[in-house]
């Protein structure tokens, strides 16, 4: 493999001074610190750095017993989840992003954490009163309700980042000045009494349904990730993708996409993600010859879609069970699963072309690890598969998880490298509740969200606005439905992303699909399904359209490549994720709901076929180099097969297949530069 020394050590050995393969931590650090919010945290010593840390393992051990010993009534549950994250957030955030002490906490810090604490204890302490006189608001009940929505607001500013932050502050005012509004988004408008008794003293608003998930479901799966990553798994993702697919052409971008698929499984941010394991990527790519953009667009891509691939997808299914209800947390990963496979298969398709056309091979023998020995290590992945085993067979989600945990403390002993001591247990402890911070604010200033649009209908507003701006076409309304969906989803990490959609954009799918159904008939689960998944698809996509696009312009940051340019190659490579979302609206059998084997297979045919012409039309490149006019046939070629329709799939086919015969007896005659194809 590439050497990986680090800059001093190659100066005592007198090797060449810059080694493109060695990323360092401080570097890794420094992106991450950029353009991911939950990353830039402070660098604590001394006692509070102590103080910050029991914090941490108190707040996991909280979350372990009462998800073994059961939970606390909801009001309860949720207000200390909610007041662990607070307090811990304003000592370990900063204020404002700036260079200097990083060590020390401001004074006003400390405050802020003591009224956390205080706002999370009032709902223990004043239980019963409060249960009793419930829609009665006190003056220290408005004092309090005030605290906690101001708190919450500014704790997901720095966890989070601004765009949800602003967007939970539009709705507060929108909930408060609705007669002000005009046409259809007026309202008879809340007063703060109302608004805070909302926010705060009932489960619609910040103590609701989305930080009921994050106090019980995702914190439970953020530890099951915490105790895999302290196992190595997240290398070992690494050297399997490099052993299985780093001697194919173009090796190293396909390495990516294997390598970030896998981390997705147990990552919850794209940028996460393209840090973790472009990393090790982007320099191999580099190396083979690949543009900085190119390479840092493959890694952006492919890290962005992990957070799609089942069965955890950025621990947004979890919710999807609470939000779609009457559903199942395997009905959703099996929904998942198609469109998932098809989006990774995309992006492996345009890589593939990609690496043809600049004529790149794959790695060269030496610099392939020993098969033998990588797999040798596979037994790191049995939590995982136990993970989908567990919950196949209809295992609780909590149980399943809790037993992820202890079969990865099992699995671990098996190799002393791979070993878990009772060091790394608690490490594991503190480092899943620090991943758990930011979800905590960014599902509670969710819940402000969806408290809002419960009590004001503005869901249903914008629905009906949507089906009414489209004139009832179904297209025109996915196409802004999807428009919706990507501003939104901007800078939002992928649990609130999920919820930011679902509740705002996703009725308006609901809506027009249900129009010929009676008024008040149950939504059926594959509508439901399909529209929720419809925004979840674009939402995350958001992490890699410019201009915000933090994913793709982390991977420039370790590329060296510009930013909007990484974006822009990032967002063609993932063009299946702006296609396959219509395709199960509008097919609903890529869902794997209501479907006979034989549709499901001549639906995924069509799809894979129509995604190599797609890819090629936008690569320029299938057997030999195309010029515009082939492009653009060969384009809507691949959009004629995977638009789900009997005309287009056959029309779509016979084209292919003659612009296969053409592209085949005109290849090119080059030796072939790869091991492999």
């Amino acid at each position: 493999m590439s050497d990986k020394l680090p800059p001093e050590e190659r100066e005592k050995q007198k090797l060449p001074p810059e080694d493109e393969s060695y990323i360092s931590k401080e570097k890794q650090k420094e992106v991450l610190q950029k353009y991911d919010p939950e990353s830039n945290t402070r660098d604590l010593s001394g006692m509070i750095k102590h103080v910050v840390f029991f914090g941490l393992l108190a707040f996991s051990l909280f979350q372990l017993y009462t998800a073994i010993f059961g939970q606390y009534t909801a009001y309860i549950q949720r207000s200390i989840h909610l007041g662990f994250a607070l307090s811990l957030i304003f000592l370990l955030f900063p204020a404002r992003k700036r260079k200097g002490v990083r060590h020390k906490v401001a004074w006003y810090d400390y405050i802020l954490a003591l009224l956390s604490i205080g706002v999370a204890a009032y709902w223990p302490i004043m239980y019963e009163d409060l249960v009793f006189r419930l829609g009665r608001v006190t003056e220290l009940d408005l004092i309090v309700g005030i605290l906690a929505i101001l708190l919450t607001l500014e704790a997901t500013r720095r966890a989070v980042g601004m765009p949800i932050t602003i967007i939970a502050s539009l709705f507060l005012t929108y909930a408060f000045f609705g007669p002000y509004f005009p046409g259809f988004l007026r309202h008879r408008g809340q007063d703060l009494d109302s608004i805070v008794q909302l926010m705060f003293y009932t489960t619609d608003g910040i103590l609701g349904t989305p930080i009921g998930v994050s106090a019980t479901f995702i914190f439970t799966f953020l530890l099951f990730g915490s105790f895999l990553v302290k196992t190595g798994v997240g290398q070992y993702f690494n050297d399997l993708a490099v052993s299985l697919a780093g001697n194919l052409t173009g090796g190293p971008a396909k390495v990516a996409i294997f390598s970030s698929a896998l981390q997705g499984t147990i990552s919850g941010s794209s940028v996460a993600n393209v840090v973790t394991s472009g990393s090790y990527t982007i320099p191999m790519m580099k190396k083979l010859g690949y543009k900085k953009e190119f390479a840092g667009g493959v890694e952006a891509a492919a890290s962005t879609g992990g957070q799609l691939m089942p069965p955890i997808m950025g621990a947004a299914a979890f919710l999807m069970v609470e939000f779609i209800g009457g559903v199942t947390y395997w009905e959703i990963a099996k929904a998942a699963t198609i469109p998932a496979l098809l989006y990774f298969t995309g992006v492996w398709i345009m890589t593939h072309f990609e690496a043809k056309r600049i004529g790149l091979k794959g790695l060269s023998p030496e610099e392939m690890p020993d098969r033998k020995e990588v797999l040798k290590k596979i037994y790191l992945l049995l939590p995982i598969v136990a993970i989908i085993v567990f919950l196949l067979i209809g295992i609780p989600t909590m149980q399943a998880a809790l037993y992820g945990i202890l079969l990865t403390i099992f699995v671990s002993a098996f190799n002393k490298e791979t070993r878990l001591n009772f060091k790394d247990v608690i490490l594991a402890l503190v480092d899943g509740a620090r991943t758990a911070l930011a979800v905590a604010a960014a599902t509670a200033a969710a819940g402000i969200i969806v408290g809002v649009v419960v009590k004001t209908g503005l869901g249903l507003s914008l629905a009906n606005g949507l089906v009414s701006a489209s004139g009832g076409n179904i297209l025109l309304t996915l196409f802004f439905t999807m428009l919706a969906a990507i501003v939104l989803g901007m800078g939002s990490p992928t649990t609130a992303n999920y919820v930011i959609t679902s509740t705002i954009a996703a009725p308006a799918i609901i809506t027009l699909l249900m129009l010929d159904e009676p008024v008040g008939a149950a939504v059926p689960l594959v509508v439901a399904l399909s529209a929720h998944l419809f925004v979840f698809y674009f939402g995350i996509i958001a992490d890699i359209t410019p201009p915000v696009a933090l994913a793709a312009f982390a991977a420039s940051g370790i590329s060296g490549g510009e930013p909007i340019r990484t974006g822009f190659t990032a967002a063609k490579l993932a063009a299946a994720a702006f296609i396959i979302p219509y395709m199960f609206v509008l097919s609903p059998s890529l869902l794997m709901i209501d479907t006979t084997w034989p549709e499901l297979i001549w639906v995924l045919i069509t799809a894979l076929t129509g995604m190599i012409a797609i890819g090629a039309g936008l690569i320029g490149y299938w057997y030999r180099q195309l010029n515009w006019f082939e492009r653009i046939i060969t384009f809507a070629t691949g959009l004629a097969l995977i638009y789900p329709e009997g005309l287009s799939d056959t029309i779509g086919s016979i084209l292919f297949v003659i612009l296969f015969g053409i592209q085949w007896m005109a290849r090119d005659k080059k030796p072939a530069k790869t091991a492999e194809a």
